[in-house]
């Protein structure tokens, strides 16, 4: 990626359009009864297979890669880490000559930070672990400090699923200054010193709507989802030092006990993205308000509905009106299911994102989510068997082999028409053909 730096802190120049893919990389481990270790490397067998999928990734086309470390197994203390087995997979990346962008925390937190994302430890051990990988792998030329920091505050701050288990707009408000402190000091600490690292932020694109109405019309708890469509923006309101005296939320955050003091400080520690990245996902990225919340009013007490290419194209819009200084990519995206359906979002995505580009939309990327199938986090609350939770997100299907050693299933890699199409993209929109383009040779 070409970059314009002066302190590793502010935007970048947009680069050259950018075919991605991801492997899913949530770690959710934390003992607890009734609940199994949502470790989706172990889950795909990914942790025994990278070899198979790194060589998959290159069979692809695909000129990113979103991939991330366990940190609860590279971190397994304060001031240690076991690196071997990331150094197995990173060095193989970086031999593919896939660009690596490095997640650092999808969603999950080493057991001795007993307090998780609201742990007071938890903003320096995620700059330590960032500040060490960097300096570690070369190869790693762009960083996301922690992906969808709304979702990490909803599930573990205000719908008490995951750790830290807090509940309301209290608990959204600790695990999100938490998870914003830890992005701010992760991404000094590797400014420090990898000055040629680009950061690139990446949140979820939740949208409320009520189909087929007007979209302000949410009856008597309109005034909370004007909230909620507020809230989605204040991670990067945060970390960006955009949150003074005038913002929207700033009368909720003080009536939630967040002092001046911290306001404050993240004006002044401001740390920018070099690209802003937004998820979506037609089948569970749009929120349903026509109806009465089922509890209290947050994302959850509303069903999801449908919303297909229309959605995608008013969300980009949003988010460059939001923020129209920053260069912006789509990085997580699919539609699972049958893989006519995969195929089917796969080109009318990349059409959306194609068509606001020519339109001079500040568009660099855009990511499919993933290179394999992976499994539904429900798998962690579930007891049924692994295989039932499989969803058919991937470029390639995994398929039940055998078993591992530790009794978790074993799974084939099946090439689906998913990865014939996904190529078929890079090759026309990527970057490999764009350099073989301007450099005037043949295709």
């Amino acid at each position: 990626m070409s970059t314009q730096k002066n302190d590793g802190l502010t935007a970048t120049a947009c680069a050259p359009f950018a075919v991605g893919v991801g492997i899913e990389d949530t770690f959710v481990v934390e003992p607890r009864a009734g609940r199994r270790a949502l470790d989706e490397y172990a889950l795909t067998d990914h942790d025994r297979r990278w070899r198979e999928d790194v060589e998959l990734l290159v069979a692809s086309g695909a000129d990113q890669i979103r991939w991330g470390v366990p940190w609860y197994q590279v971190h397994p203390e304060p001031n240690r880490f076991d690196l071997a087995w990331t150094d197995g997979v990173l060095d193989a990346l970086g031999a593919s000559g896939v660009e690596v962008i490095l997640d650092l925390v999808h969603y999950g937190t080493p057991a001795w930070l007993t307090g998780s994302f609201v742990d007071p430890g938890y903003p320096a051990a995620l700059a330590d672990l960032a500040a060490t990988l960097a300096q570690r792998y070369p190869q790693v030329t762009i960083v996301t400090p922690t992906n969808e920091p709304s979702v990490t505050a909803e599930r573990c701050g205000e719908d008490g699923i995951w750790p830290p288990h807090l509940e309301g707009d209290d608990g959204y408000l600790r695990v999100l200054l938490g998870v914003a402190r830890g992005v701010v000091l992760a991404q000094r600490a590797v400014a420090e010193i990898r000055p040629d690292i680009a950061f690139w932020h990446v949140e979820a694109s939740r949208r409320f709507v009520v189909p087929g109405g007007s979209a302000d019309a949410a009856g008597p708890w309109a005034d909370r989802v004007d909230h909620l469509r507020e809230r989605v923006f204040l991670h990067q309101d945060l970390v960006t030092g955009r949150v003074d005296d005038a913002h929207p939320l700033v009368g909720h955050l003080r009536a939630h006990g967040v002092g001046d003091a911290e306001l404050a400080w993240f004006v002044e520690h401001a740390v920018r993205p070099d690209v802003l990245g937004v998820n979506y996902y037609p089948h569970v990225s749009t929120v349903d308000v026509s109806g009465p919340p089922s509890g209290e009013p947050r994302p959850s007490s509303w069903p999801v509905t449908y919303a297909g290419t229309d959605a995608l194209e008013d969300l980009v819009r949003t988010w460059h009106a939001r923020y129209p200084e920053v260069p912006l990519a789509l990085t997580e995206t699919g539609d699972p299911g049958a893989v006519d359906r995969r195929v089917d979002w796969l080109h009318a995505s990349m059409d959306v994102v194609q068509r606001l580009r020519a339109e001079g939309l500040p568009l660099v990327g855009w990511t499919w989510w993933a290179l394999i199938d992976f499994l539904l986090w429900d798998y962690r609350e579930g007891t049924a068997p692994a295989p039932e939770y499989l969803l058919r997100h991937g470029l390639w299907d995994l398929v039940p082999d055998g078993t591992r050693p530790d009794g978790l299933p074993s799974y084939a890699r099946v090439r689906t028409a998913a990865a014939d199409a996904f190529a078929d993209l890079a090759v026309r929109y990527g970057r490999r053909t764009a350099t073989t383009e301007s450099s005037g040779a043949p295709s």
